[in-house]
C-alpha cells in the first residue's frame, strides 16, 4: 500500500526533467545553491571550525563541558557533513545516468562503529587526528566513545556490511535496505558463569550517522479482507482493504567507498503508528486503549529477532519481514517511476538480492503491487519479478530453513496467501507435472506448501521457484545445496544454481583492524594498493623465509597481543601472559559450531598438565584460550556450554599450577568492535564445525588474511582456504563431509568407542570438579543420547591436531613462515571479488563512478 504523495514530493515530481533530476526554476534558489559549489575542505583549521560549530550549534555545549563524548559527537557530525555532500552527488549522478541499481535486502547489517571506517575510507584520518590532537583528544580514544550499532547478530549481518563497503568501493550503484531496530538481539552479561540477556538499547545516546527522512514515509497494511471485482473482460480485480495500517519512516546511513567519491546508502525502516492515538478515546478517559495501537505499531521494529516460540512471537517476526519488504518495494518503485512511464524496463534497471529467506515475502509483495495496484496481468508481472529477484542461501541445515504456518499468513497477509496458492498451483501443474508426470512424491517435496498436521509455507522453496538465480556462499556449501538440500530443484533448473564464495572487506578487517600488520604489508610490497587489490598480497610469498620479514611480523603480532591483553584486563579482570600461544574461538554459540569440542579438549589439556612432572611441564606450550559469542535466549543447551566454559575458566585461572601454562577467557557481549581487537592477536583460530554444517564462515577469512593459522574441519570456506594456502599450512582434523553419514550410522550402532582421554574429561565434569553438576552433566547425557554433531567421534583426531599445533609452535621460524603464506595466499577472500562476481553473473550492473573533481556537480 503506497501513501499519497506529500506536497513536497508532488512538487518534486512536477519539476522533474526528462533525466529525472529536479529542475531549479527559482532564481533565488539557484543563486543560493551556486554558493555551494565546492566540497568541504579537510585542512586542520577547517576541521577545527567544523567540530567547534557542531559542539556549540548541534550539541549546545560550551568549552566548559567539552568532554570525550562531546568530542566524538561533534567529530561524527563533522565527518557526516562530508559524507552527505558526497552522498547527494552520488545519488543525483546515478539518477542522471539512469544506471541499473542493486537493492540488497537484509534483516541484518552488522556495521560496527562508523567513525573509524568513515575517516579511513574518506582518507581524512590524519587531518582529523591532528585537529583533535590540538583540541586535547586522541582520535583512537574518540573511536571508543561510539557504541556498536546493534543491527545484526552474526555472520549474516557482518557479510552484508562488508558487501555494502565493497559495492561503494567498486562504484556499483546500490542501496541496502533493512530495519532500524531500537534494541539489538541483547547485551550479553556473564553472571556466575551463566549468560544473562540485557536490553541492548544502542540508540540511548542517539546516532549521529543516520539521517531521518521524514519526507519518505509509506503506509503498510496488515490483516483486513480481500474485495473481488468481476471486470468486463471476464478477469477479476482484487483489492486488499481494512485491517491495520502502520507507517514506515526512512532513516538513511551513508556508506562511503574507499578512494572514490561514491557514497552509497543503507535505508532502514522504523515503524510508527499512522496516527499517534485516538484523541476521542483519550478524552473519554480510556487512556491505555488510546495509545495501544501506537505501542503495537512501534513493536514491529523494537527488537532484532523477537523470540518466536509462541504464536505472538511468530506473528511479530512475520510482521517485521513484511513491513520491511513492503516499505522497500514502495521506495524502489517510486524511484523507478521517476524516469519510467511503464514497467517494461523494470528488470533492466532494478536487481533485488535476498540475503537469506527473511525478505522472501517481497517476491509475493511485488507480484501483488504489479497486479493489484499497477494493473499488470499475471503473465506480464511474473517474468519481471522473476528477472528482478535473486536469492542467497546461507544454511545447509534443513531444520533452519524458514517456514510460516498457512493459518498465520492467511490472517496477517490474506492477499499474499492467495498469490502463494496461485503461484504454487502454476508451478506444480505446469513445471513439476511436466518433468515428473504423476509423481506425487516429487510434487510434495517441491511444493511451496508443506502438507501435514499444520500446513506451512516453505520460504526457501518459494525463493527457488521464482528467483532467476540461487547462490550458495562457499564451493562446498553450493554442492551440498545441489546434491543434498535441494537436489530435485537442481535437477529441474541446474543453471539456476551458482556459487559465490563469501569475502570480507580488507579495509575494515586489515587496514583498520590491524594497522601494525598493514604497515608491514605496505613496507614489503612497496605499495598500499593491496587494500583494494588483495591479490597483491601474493607478493609476500617470495619473502616467506626472510628473517627480516619474520621479525616485522612477530613485532606486529606482539603489539596486537598487548592491545588484547589490556582489553581482557578491562573487560574480564583477567591477566594473560604475552608470550603464550593465543588460541581463539569467537562465534555464535551453537552445537554445530562445536565450542563444546574445544572446551572438552581444554579440560583434557588441564588434566594432562596437572598429571605431569615438573620436568615434563617444561615442554608444555603456554596457551591463552579465548572464547566469545552469544547463545540465542531460548537455546538451553548452548547456554549450558557457556556455563561449562566459564566454570573451566574459573578453576583454571585460579589454579597456581596453571600460571605459566594455561589461561581460559570468555569475553562477554561479543560484537564487531571486540572482534577488531581479538582477531589481530590470534595465533590460531578454531573453525571446527562438523563437516557439512557451516555454509561458509567469514571469521575464518579474517583470521587467515591476518596470518592466524586455522585448526579446523574441511567444512564451509575452510575447503577453499586449504586450496589456497595448502592443507599443510592448516591443522585439519575430523571426518570429511563424504564420511559423515557413515560416521553417524556407526555411532548409533556403537561402533565408535569413546576415547579414554574423553572419558576422563566426562568423569571430571560428573564428579563436580567444575561445580554446577545439575547444569553441566546434562551436556554429557545429551552427547550419549544423540551426538548429532559427532563431538565424541571427532575428539581423537582433534587431540592429534592440537599436538601438531604445539609441535609447530615450538619452531617459531616455521610458524611465522606459515603465517606469512596464509596472508599471501588468501587474496581471493576479499568481498570486492565476491561483489564483482555478483555484479557480473547475477545482477548485470556496471560501475557508475562520479568524476573526480573538487567542484560540486549538483
Amino acid at each position: 500500500m503506497t501513501e499519497p504523495l506529500s506536497p513536497s514530493m508532488g512538487n518534486l515530481r512536477r519539476n522533474m526533467s526528462t533525466t529525472g533530476l529536479p529542475q531549479v526554476t527559482d532564481k533565488k534558489t539557484e543563486k543560493l545553491f551556486s554558493l555551494k559549489k565546492g566540497f568541504l575542505q579537510n585542512d586542520v583549521d577547517t576541521i577545527h571550525r567544523s567540530i567547534i560549530d557542531h559542539t556549540e550549534y548541534t550539541l549546545a555545549r560550551t568549552k566548559y563541558n567539552f568532554d570525550s563524548f562531546a568530542a566524538y559527537q561533534a567529530t561524527a557530525y563533522s565527518v557526516r557533513d562530508r559524507l552527505i555532500e558526497r552522498w547527494n552527488e552520488t545519488q543525483q549522478y546515478y539518477q542522471e545516468k539512469d544506471c541499473k541499481r542493486v537493492y540488497y535486502l537484509s534483516l541484518e547489517f552488522l556495521m560496527g562503529r562508523s567513525l573509524q571506517n568513515t575517516v579511513s575510507n574518506l582518507e581524512i584520518k590524519d587531518s582529523f587526528g591532528e585537529a583533535l590532537s590540538q583540541l586535547g583528544f586522541e582520535l583512537e580514544d574518540i573511536y571508543e566513545q561510539e557504541k556498536d550499532a546493534a543491527l545484526g547478530n552474526g555472520g549474516l549481518g557482518r557479510l552484508a556490511a562488508c558487501f555494502m563497503d565493497s559495492l561503494a568501493t567498486l562504484d556499483l550503484p546500490a542501496w541496502g535496505y533493512g530495519l532500524r531496530y531500537n534494541y539489538g538481539m541483547f547485551e550479553q552479561g556473564i553472571y556466575d558463569g551463566y549468560q544473562t540477556e540485557l536490553p541492548d538499547y544502542w540508540l540511548v545516546h542517539g546516532n549521529p550517522w543516520e539521517i531521518e527522512r521524514i519526507d519518505v514515509q509509506y503506509m503498510v497494511r496488515f490483516y483486513g479482507n480481500i474485495n473481488v471485482m468481476n471486470m468486463a473482460d471476464g478477469s477479476k480485480k482484487y483489492s486488499w482493504e481494512g485491517g491495520e495500517i502502520v507507517r514506515a519512516v526512512a532513516y538513511d546511513t551513508p556508506v562511503p567507498g574507499f578512494r572514490t567519491k561514491n557514497v552509497n546508502n543503507i535505508r532502514l525502516w522504523s515503524s510508527k503508528p499512522h496516527k499517534e492515538f485516538d484523541l476521542a478515546m483519550f478524552n473519554e478517559g480510556n487512556y491505555f486503549s488510546a495509545v495501544e495501537f501506537k505501542q503495537r505499531s512501534e513493536n514491529i521494529t523494537s527488537v532484532l529477532y523477537p523470540n518466536d516460540n509462541t504464536y505472538v512471537g511468530k506473528e511479530l517476526r512475520l510482521k517485521q519481514q513484511y513491513f520491511f519488504v513492503a516499505a522497500t518495494l514502495c521506495d524502489v518503485i517510486r524511484r523507478y517511476k521517476k524516469t519510467h512511464d511503464n514497467f517494461d524496463s523494470f528488470a533492466d534497471k532494478v536487481a533485488i538480492q535476498l540475503n537469506d529467506t527473511h525478505p522472501t515475502i517481497g517476491i509475493v509483495e511485488l507480484l501483488r503491487k504489479f497486479i493489484d495496484e499497477e494493473g499488470l496481468t499475471w503473465e506480464q508481472a511474473y517474468p519481471i519479478v522473476q528477472k528482478t529477484f535473486a536469492y542467497t542461501n546461507h544454511t545447509v541445515l534443513p531444520e533452519a530453513l524458514e517456514t510460516w504456518p498457512v493459518s498465520l499468513m492467511e490472517n496477517l497477509l490474506p492477499r499474499h496467501m492467495q498469490i502463494i496458492y496461485e503461484l504454487n498451483y502454476k508451478f506444480l501443474t505446469t513445471i513439476v507435472e511436466k518433468q515428473w508426470p504423476g509423481d506425487f512424491g516429487k510434487m510434495s517435496k517441491l511444493s511451496i506448501i508443506e502438507e501435514g498436521h499444520e500446513k506451512k509455507i516453505r520460504m526457501a522453496n518459494l525463493a527457488i521457484v521464482v528467483c532467476h538465480v540461487v547462490n550458495g556462499v562457499a564451493a562446498m556449501h553450493t554442492e551440498i545445496l545441489k546434491e543434498r538440500t535441494f537436489p530435485d530443484f537442481f535437477t529441474l533448473w541446474p543453471k539456476k544454481f551458482q556459487n559465490k564464495t563469501n569475502g570480507v572487506t580488507p579495509r575494515r578487517w586489515v587496514l583498520q583492524t590491524n594497522p601494525a600488520l598493514s604497515s608491514v604489508i605496505t613496507k614489503w610490497l612497496k605499495t598500499d594498493l593491496w587494500s583494494t587489490k588483495l591479490n597483491l598480497l601474493e607478493g609476500l610469498a617470495k619473502y616467506a623465509e626472510d628473517t627480516a620479514l619474520h621479525h616485522d611480523i612477530q613485532k606486529a603480532k606482539a603489539a596486537n597481543k598487548q592491545r588484547l591483553i589490556s582489553y581482557i584486563r578491562d573487560v574480564c579482570n583477567v591477566d594473560v601472559p604475552a608470550d603464550a600461544l593465543y588460541d581463539v574461538h569467537i562465534k555464535r554459540i551453537h552445537e554445530y559450531k562445536r565450542q563444546l569440542l574445544n572446551i572438552l579438549y581444554v579440560i583434557h589439556r588441564y588434566l594432562a598438565i596437572k598429571a605431569m612432572t615438573p620436568k615434563e611441564r617444561e615442554q608444555v606450550v603456554p596457551r591463552v584460550v579465548i572464547f566469545a559469542g552469544k547463545a540465542a535466549p531460548g537455546y538451553a543447551m548452548a547456554k549450558r556450554h557457556i556455563k561449562l566454559i566459564n566454570s573451566v575458566a574459573e578453576l583454571v585461572n585460579n589454579d597456581y599450577d596453571m600460571d605459566q601454562y594455561l589461561r581460559v577467557v570468555y569475553i562477554p557481549n561479543y560484537n564487531v568492535s571486540a572482534a577488531q581487537v581479538i582477531i589481530p592477536a590470534a595465533d590460531i583460530n578454531q573453525q571446527i564445525s562438523t563437516a557439512g554444517t557451516e555454509a561458509s564462515g567469514t571469521s575464518n577469512m579474517k583470521f587467515a588474511i591476518g596470518g592466524s593459522l586455522v585448526i579446523g574441519t574441511m567444512d564451509g570456506a575452510n575447503v577453499e582456504i586449504a586450496q589456497c594456502i595448502g592443507e599443510d599450512n592448516m591443522f585439519i582434523f575430523g571426518y570429511r563431509v563424504e564420511e559423515i553419514d557413515k560416521a553417524e550410522a556407526d555411532w548409533k550402532k556403537g561402533l565408535i568407542p569413546v576415547d579414554p582421554r574423553l572419558k576422563e574429561v566426562f568423569s571430571a565434569i560428573e564428579t563436580g570438579k567444575f561445580g554446577a553438576v545439575e547444569s553441566l552433566v546434562p551436556i554429557i547425557h545429551a552427547l550419549f543420547n544423540h551426538d548429532k554433531y559427532l563431538v565424541i567421534a571427532d575428539f581423537p583426531s582433534y587431540v592429534e591436531a592440537q599436538k601438531e599445533v604445539d609441535r609447530v609452535w615450538k619452531d617459531q621460524k616455521e610458524w611465522t613462515k606459515r603465517s606469512i603464506i596464509s596472508t599471501s595466499k588468501t587474496g581471493m577472500f576479499s568481498s570486492d571479488r565476491t561483489i564483482q562476481q555478483y555484479a557480473d553473473d547475477i545482477w548485470n550492473i556496471k560501475p557508475c563512478r562520479i568524476p573526480a573533481s573538487d567542484v560540486r556537480l549538483y
